[in-house]
């Protein structure tokens, strides 16, 4: 899927896309839901609090937002390269931006459930890696 630009419009439907997914998890895996920490709402609120650091992170960082925004509309193999590159180069930004999308891999692990759509899980779980 390519996107030309990213804007608040676009932001805000994967932000929705994200806590549709975290919906989608836990009609899916009902045993993830009984723990209070696994809850819909807690699930969503992690989510909702990654996203928003995030994007002030990036708002505040405009190569990292530069290089993530034009990932959006490149081949998957080139945006993953770019940002490879990018980080690669500026690795305190990367071990931040990291710090700050952790409690996604944090509360996916403790509640064994996937918070993110395919499409945005792939990447994800690529950053993450480094």
């Amino acid at each position: 899927m390519k996107f030309s630009r990213i804007n608040t419009r676009q932001a805000g439907v994967g932000v929705a896309c994200l806590l549709g997914g975290v919906a989608a998890t836990l009609i899916a895996g009902p045993t993830a839901a009984a723990a209070e920490q696994c809850s819909a709402a807690a699930l969503s609120g992690t989510v909702s609090s990654v996203t928003g650091q995030a994007q002030q992170y990036l708002g505040a960082h405009p190569g990292a937002n530069h290089v993530v925004t034009a990932a959006y509309g490149q081949p998957r193999d080139q945006a993953a390269s770019d940002i490879r590159g990018y980080f690669t180069a500026n690795p305190q930004e990367y071990f931040e931006l990291r710090g700050i999308l952790a409690p996604i891999a944090d509360v996916q692990r403790q509640c064994n459930v996937t918070v993110l759509p395919p499409e945005l899980a792939s990447a994800y779980n690529e950053f993450m890696a480094g």
